[in-house]
């Protein structure tokens, strides 16, 4: 069936991406410190990085559902292989930004750039509404194995590369050449999917629902009363969407590229040690998700979301403020094991609540939204952790915010409900 064989092509794409995304946070700042950017203008790369992104993604996800899911998912992965190759083959401060913001190159080790939306938007097209936030855990769950593994491999590579008897420089560029290769393989993959993910034709007057297959056809003519490709559902998905910038503006001071850097400057890690520390910190964020779906049946969505990120983001606190390399890293995996809970049910709450036709578009704007919110603060944390005295306001800071974003959600979204959840606790 082509809805299996889809399914399952987009959780490779999903697993290779993320691999690659992990295989490059753990080298990157590091390799933007050897090629001989300062503090402050590795902290600037990235923000930029993320600033374009929401702006490709922004015209990429509005306008898939018109022009093509698949067309749009091979545009973003070739757009990877660009960022890849241009960071590859030139030091030039500009020619980088010029990369950072056209391209997709993920400084976090999460997911950056349309793929994640228009994914997204793909499997629910396919999925009935009670299974939606079991898959998704799968999917983010396959995403965060993916991306532990890439860090692991990224960072022992780069150790083994130099053991070899190459420059750290040349081994970080091995890696870059590795994310390349990694875009272009998802780009072909895309290629094999099949039209039925693509938005469903509105059925004509004389046919019921049930006698379209879901994705085959044209898809349907834009909804007149429509912007950025949302009807409906505008109000909603604009209201979660500031809330989700605010959190991703807090995470963006500890982005994972950030957070490897600062494990090196305080402690003197490696890119071995790094590596496993971050497999491990990932490995323990995929299965966090996947127990995500089973507490959202019994709780709901929103208070899955906000009763498992709460006590992550005091533990992101903690972390700068232990004496030791070895406690320090207790209390990062301690985080990173409930971190995640909240992304596949916010993933899933929020295709939930708008129009099928509307998916990619509310997974766009959200995503959007995210990277906005990211793409200031890791300039910010770039200037912080250029003072010795201000290392730890980076954790601080981000960890007090995400708090502030929990209990802003739970009050605007505590009393809603969506088709797959189960009744809410009186």
């Amino acid at each position: 069936m082509h809805r299996d064989r889809d399914i399952r092509l987009l959780f490779t794409t999903r697993s290779i991406r993320l691999f690659a995304y992990g295989f490059l946070s753990i080298v990157l700042a590091l390799y933007l410190e050897a090629i001989g950017l300062s503090k402050v203008h590795i902290g600037l790369l990235l923000t930029l990085t993320l600033l374009g992104d929401a702006v490709v993604t922004l015209w990429i996800t509005t306008s898939a559902d018109r022009i093509g899911r698949r067309r749009m998912l091979v545009l973003g992965a070739l757009l990877m292989v660009l960022s890849g190759v241009v960071f590859l083959l030139t030091s030039n401060f500009t020619l980088l930004v010029v990369a950072a913001i056209v391209g997709v190159i993920s400084p976090s080790g999460n997911e950056i750039g349309p793929f994640l939306s228009l994914e997204q938007a793909s499997l629910s097209q396919k999925l009935p509404d009670g299974k939606r936030t079991k898959v998704f855990a799968w999917y983010n769950l396959a995403g965060s194995f993916s991306t532990a593994l890439g860090a692991l491999a990224g960072g022992w590579l780069s150790q083994a590369l130099v053991a070899g008897g190459l420059s750290p420089l040349q081994s970080y560029k091995a890696v870059l050449l590795g994310y390349a290769f990694a875009g272009g393989l998802i780009g072909l993959l895309f290629l094999l999917v099949s039209p039925a993910v693509e938005v469903a034709p509105a059925p004509a007057k004389a046919t019921g629902p049930s006698d379209i297959p879901a994705g085959e056809g044209s898809s349907p003519a834009p909804n007149p009363a429509s912007r950025f490709g949302l009807h409906k559902s505008k109000k909603t998905v604009f209201r979660l969407s500031a809330l989700f910038a605010l959190d991703a503006f807090a995470g963006g001071f500890v982005i994972q590229s950030l957070i490897v850097y600062w494990f090196h400057l305080r402690f003197g890690m490696d890119t071995g040690l790094l590596g496993t520390l971050f497999f491990g910190a990932n490995l323990l964020a995929g299965i966090s998700a996947l127990l995500a779906s089973r507490i959202a049946s019994k709780i709901g969505l929103i208070r899955t979301m906000v009763f498992t990120h709460l006590p992550s983001n005091v533990l992101l606190c903690l972390v700068p403020l232990m004496p030791f390399t070895w406690l320090a890293v207790v209390v990062l995996l301690l985080r990173f094991s409930i971190s995640q809970m909240d992304v596949p049910t916010r993933q899933s709450y929020t295709m939930a609540v708008v129009e099928p036709d509307e998916r990619s578009a509310a997974s766009g704007i959200t995503a959007i939204a995210r990277s906005l919110g990211a793409s200031v603060s890791p300039a910010l944390s770039g200037l912080l952790l250029s003072v010795a005295g201000l290392m730890s306001l980076p954790f601080l800071i981000g960890g007090g915010l995400k708090i502030v974003y929990d209990l802003l959600l739970y009050r605007s979204f505590v009393k809603s409900k969506v088709p797959d959840e189960a009744p809410l606790p009186k």
